[in-house]
């Protein structure tokens, strides 16, 4: 009945009765929105009757039998409405999505259509669909974000890591390969991980490096990297050495440097000469830059 409903509502041939019918179902607001969309599209145009009426003058002499289609009408009606739809979603879905980015070395912050704040870290992304905002606050990120959410329905962060839950509140993301990190600063987060979700209170963090879990505690009142620095709570070397990589325009390499051994410091996320000194002194290695390129390496290196 429905699929009879959208046919003859895209070719305006509903009667009021049937109209107040379909608009009583639960696609009807996401036909609207289709529809709205394919308006806009414009397609080659394609003489649909006269094409069939070819057809049928070239397969006149054949001597195999020919079953007659009587209803073809309304199968090319039906036929061209889901095929309309079809080209509509595909718009509808790539339209309808914002995304920002950020570069490495770079922050940016931007505002969402229920005026939740999002400020984004360097070398990360969002994306979300403002057309459906107001029904579902969903967002997705690939790398670290800060979040100020206006109080709300559900606001949803996703992740290829995890997943984070808030109504109204603010917190920390930072979701790359093998870590993910949840820090709420004010309210209640409900993170999932490995198909685990935990409630996360203000003033706690929760860690996931390759897939080990660490909880921490947190004491300011946004992360530190929003005020250009980085910290870091006895974490392995190597994702200090990463993320130095994203705030600064340069490629680091090592030698003889363990990698693995657990770091607790911060670095400054605007000036080289004082962020390498951050990371070296308390791991006990020396360094050298050449143009943009950096190499640690340990003291008792020959």
């Amino acid at each position: 009945m429905e699929e009879n409903y959208l046919a003859k509502w895209l070719n305006n041939e509903l009667s009021p009765e049937e109209l107040k019918a379909f608009e009583q179902t639960e696609e009807y607001q996401s036909y609207v929105k289709l529809k709205a969309v394919s308006s806009r599209l414009q397609a080659p145009e394609f003489d649909m009757e006269g094409t069939f009426a070819q057809i049928k003058a070239k397969t006149a002499g054949d001597t195999a039998k020919v079953i007659a289609l009587k209803p073809y009408k309304s199968f090319l009606r039906i036929a061209a409405a889901i095929a309309l739809l079809m080209v509509g979603a595909f718009a509808y879905l790539n339209l309808s999505n914002e995304s920002v980015s950020t570069e490495i070395a770079e922050t940016t912050k931007l505002t969402l259509p229920d005026a939740s704040e999002v400020v984004l870290n360097a070398d990360s992304k969002v994306t979300y669909d403002d057309t459906d905002w107001d029904l579902q606050r969903n967002i997705t990120l690939e790398g670290e974000a800060f979040f100020k959410v206006a109080k709300g329905k559900t606001f949803t962060v996703s992740t290829d890591l995890g997943q984070v839950q808030v109504l109204g509140t603010q917190f920390n993301v930072e979701a790359r390969k093998d870590y993910f990190e949840v820090s709420c600063y004010e309210g209640l987060v409900s993170v999932t991980f490995n198909n685990t979700t935990q409630k996360l209170p203000a003033g706690a963090s929760l860690l996931f490096i390759r897939g080990e879990r660490m909880e921490r505690t947190v004491t300011n009142r946004e992360h530190s990297w929003v005020n250009r620095e980085s910290s870091f709570e006895r974490v392995p070397l190597q994702f200090v050495i990463n993320e130095l990589e994203r705030q600064f325009k340069i490629d680091v390499a090592l030698e003889n440097v363990d990698t693995e051994v657990l770091f607790t410091g911060s670095f400054n996320n605007t000036d080289l000469e004082t962020a390498l000194k951050s990371i070296s002194t308390p791991s006990k290695l020396n360094f050298k830059v050449s143009g943009d390129n950096v190499l640690f390496y340990a003291e008792d290196t020959p």
